[in-house]
């Protein structure tokens, strides 16, 4: 089973650091931003992360909350997660559950060795549960503020909705 756009996506609970458990169903009327990635301490990843992190003000005043999800551990994250200063969680998805549910595992090849990995990719789920925006194959650069602004869209089309008539 795999998400598609605009339709729901199945509930799952993960670990995530700073001791939780993310359980979408417990998210509802926020909006969901999952980003996958490769491995923690490494060049892209930080990069993005970051870049994440440097606009977590304007995801939280738009009423939506980041995570962070790659198969390393919760003590990995942990450390990548103080290093970086990240005010996100990271979801430690070491059983691939969330990562094949969403259909990021890929085959890579790395100097002539296929391996499967992680394809860098993120999701955004609106308040009622439904996929609405994904970005696979993601390059880094200006990545997070694409992401804001799909956020912002969305927002922007929930208010007008809750707007009186006129």
């Amino acid at each position: 089973m795999s998400v598609s756009l605009g339709q729901p996506v199945p509930d799952f609970n993960a670990p995530a650091t700073g001791g939780l458990t993310v359980r979408l169903s417990e998210l509802r009327g926020r909006r969901v931003v999952l980003y996958f990635y490769p491995k923690d301490q490494t060049p892209g990843c930080t990069v993005e992360s970051q870049q994440f992190r440097d606009l977590h003000d304007r995801f939280s005043a738009l009423d939506a909350v980041v995570f962070g999800v790659s198969r390393d551990s919760l003590r990995s994250h942990d450390q990548f997660r103080a290093k970086h200063r990240l005010p996100f969680e990271l979801i430690a998805d070491t059983d691939e559950t969330l990562c094949r549910l969403f259909g990021v595992i890929k085959l890579k090849k790395l100097y002539g060795k296929e391996s499967l990995g992680v394809e860098r990719s993120t999701f955004l789920i609106d308040g009622e549960g439904i996929l609405r925006g994904e970005w696979r194959k993601v390059r880094v650069e200006g990545h997070a503020g694409r992401v804001l602004s799909a956020v912002a869209a969305l927002a922007d089309v929930a208010l007008r909705a809750d707007a009186p008539p006129g």
